[in-house]
């Protein structure tokens, strides 16, 4: 099995909710042939990150690097989060397990929201531009 890229959101009751995480797995597997990527959920909805990152060692990823699809760090990624990757590091310590920064941290998608909410104000409406 190849590396595996885990994108890893909270989960809701409403199954379409993933939809949007769904459609952003499916570009990044275009993108990264050879990647395995896969979603996972912190409540609500599985896998778990803890399933995600068995699966993905069970199949023999080397490198496993979890995509927190969430605005910023609150309570979860700062309290629980930690806590899964100890016990998923040292159930697997042969992986390599890194977390990546939130979507609230990353520079590129903070100027690309900007660049897309100030044409759609430009443009005198809420939808984005063609």
């Amino acid at each position: 099995m190849a590396d595996c890229l885990i994108l890893f959101a909270h989960g809701a009751r409403d199954p379409g909710w993933r939809a949007p995480l769904d459609a952003l797995a499916d570009k990044l597997r275009a993108q990264l042939p050879g990647v395995d990527v896969s979603c996972a959920f912190l409540e609500l909805m599985n896998p778990s990150l803890a399933d995600a990152v068995a699966a993905a060692a069970a199949a023999g990823a080397r490198r496993i690097a979890i995509a927190p699809v969430f605005w910023a760090a609150g309570t979860h990624l700062r309290r629980d989060v930690p806590a899964l990757l100890a016990q998923a590091r040292a159930a697997f310590p042969h992986v390599s397990i890194d977390i990546w920064p939130v979507l609230g941290e990353r520079e590129a998608l903070l100027r690309a929201l900007a660049d897309d909410y100030g044409a759609s104000w430009r443009a005198g409406s809420g939808k984005a531009p063609p």
